[in-house]
């Protein structure tokens, strides 16, 4: 994958290479955040249309399943192509995994609270809070994994 996207950057005029890679985390997190994005409405679309039941059940089932599909495929390409984390060992690795979905148990919260009050309560489309919501929880799970999850160790600096 690494060699894939260094090729498509590299057919890039010289001006939009350094643009890239000057903000390389960013334009990764964009598409890969992107494709979890993508991950999560149609796993929550598709779970909407195929269970039956009260709109409850059928909101809190949906966000729930593209959540676990969602955050499992974000971790994985997070982890490696976007903030480049390299664990060591299977303690590093289970803090890190633990680490990210507890940030992202938050974001579930969030958007389960969204879904409750303007699907279950409000009545608005779930197809058009599944969207608009997306955009609220793409942002917050960026900031929990920057600040979070895969922050960066220091360099052997010391306080003093």
């Amino acid at each position: 994958m690494e060699k894939f996207i260094k090729l498509c950057v590299s057919v890039l005029p010289k001006p939009l290479q350094d643009i890239y890679y000057k903000y390389e985390e960013k334009w990764l997190y964009l598409v890969f955040g992107g494709l979890t994005t993508l991950i999560a409405i149609v796993t929550k679309l598709m779970l909407f249309r195929i269970v039956p039941g009260e709109p409850f059940w059928e909101t809190t089932a949906g966000v729930v399943f593209s959540w676990i599909c969602a955050v499992t495929f974000a971790f994985f390409t997070n982890k490696k192509y976007v903030f480049k984390n390299e664990t060591k060992t299977r303690q590093e690795f289970g803090r890190v995994f633990l680490s990210f979905y507890g940030a992202r148990l938050a974001t579930l919260a969030m958007e389960w609270v969204i879904f409750l009050v303007f699907c279950d309560w409000l009545h608005v489309s779930r197809t058009l809070i599944t969207f608009l919501s997306q955009v609220f929880i793409f942002i917050a799970n960026y900031i929990l994994s920057k600040l979070f999850v895969f922050k960066k160790k220091d360099s052997g600096q010391s306080d003093g």
